[in-house]
């Protein structure tokens, strides 16, 4: 069951929004307001959730209450990878939260937080359980990123590929799976802490791990599920059929449902980055989604939902 949305992924990060564009966020601030109007006058009841920023960055989000973005969401979120591609370190996860909950009084989830086994698998198994220190009881969601490593044939959605250097290849050993559908060491660790903590999982277009997916996130006592339907992947052939699919599968999760990624055809740039040339269509593909796949969702209290001070550190 669909119970919140997010809009957009990442938007202030260079590899999701084009800054050459729209340095400001002007074009993505009236983009979101609009969708957030088109979301709510579909179901009401939904969670409207700002896209998880990546860096965390407090100025990123007082821009957005200036635009008066903030007054059209129930929820600000973070992505955060200490261990990986950030510049602070694992421990200054209640700072960093202290830092958001200074420009804003929404709640604050985090949407994404993972570790690469990149190096080492062992890695990986520390950052569960830390994680879980840190955060569980600090925040009201915890999306862990992801279930399944990234297939090597795939490619990572991202705008450097190669030239980021291992940055890039982490991108492929975020799951607590590896590709052969082998458990790593670190899925036990996360066993102990859901359903508190959720799962993070982009499904790729028609993506055969859906199914697999599902009996994971059962057997490993999931309830929140934060996964994504593709903007730019509405116009593939069978999109609907895909999209009915994907969704159908994971009706007994509750699942906060992400709205991201241009169409080439659609964008002032041909790229997944763009800022739409018409920011209407956005706000009407993420109504469409929302009559189809959560025009039934409870309204849910944030104020009901588990969380502690974030400046006492463990």
């Amino acid at each position: 069951m669909v119970d919140s949305v997010m809009f957009w992924n990442e938007p202030n990060n260079k590899s999701h929004w084009a800054f050459e564009i729209d340095p400001e966020w002007q074009i993505f601030a009236e983009m979101v307001k609009g969708a957030a109007t088109a979301v709510a006058a579909e179901n009401s009841r939904l969670l409207r959730v700002l896209g998880g920023m990546s860096p965390i960055d407090a100025g990123f989000v007082s821009n957005m209450q200036r635009q008066g973005v903030l007054d059209c969401m129930d929820v600000v979120a973070v992505h955060g990878f200490p261990l990986d591609w950030n510049h602070w370190q694992i421990n200054d996860w209640p700072a960093k939260l202290q830092e958001i909950q200074a420009v804003t009084t929404l709640p604050i989830w985090v949407s994404e937080v993972g570790v690469s086994t990149f190096g080492a698998e062992e890695v990986q198994v520390f950052g569960v359980d830390r994680t879980a220190e840190l955060l569980v009881g600090r925040v009201p969601r915890i999306h862990w990123y992801s279930l399944f490593d990234l297939p090597k044939a795939w490619p990572a959605t991202t705008r450097h590929r190669e030239a980021e250097g291992s940055s890039y290849y982490r991108h492929f050993y975020m799951g607590l799976i590896r590709e052969d559908g082998t458990p790593k060491p670190a899925l036990e660790h996360f066993r102990k802490h859901a359903p508190a903590m959720g799962i993070g999982q982009w499904f790729h277009f028609e993506d055969p791990r859906l199914d697999d997916a599902v009996e994971w996130l059962r057997l490993l006592g999931v309830r929140h599920l934060r996964t994504g339907l593709s903007w730019a992947d509405s116009f593939r052939p069978n999109a609907e059929a895909w999209f009915d699919r994907q969704m159908d599968a994971l009706a007994e999760f509750e699942v906060t449902l992400t709205f991201c990624f241009t169409p080439e055809h659609r964008g002032i740039q041909a790229h997944h980055t763009s800022p739409p040339l018409v920011i209407d269509e956005y706000a009407d593909f993420c109504a469409r989604m929302v009559r189809r796949y959560g025009s039934t969702a409870p309204r849910i209290d944030t104020a009901t939902l588990p969380y502690s001070d974030p400046a006492v550190i463990v």
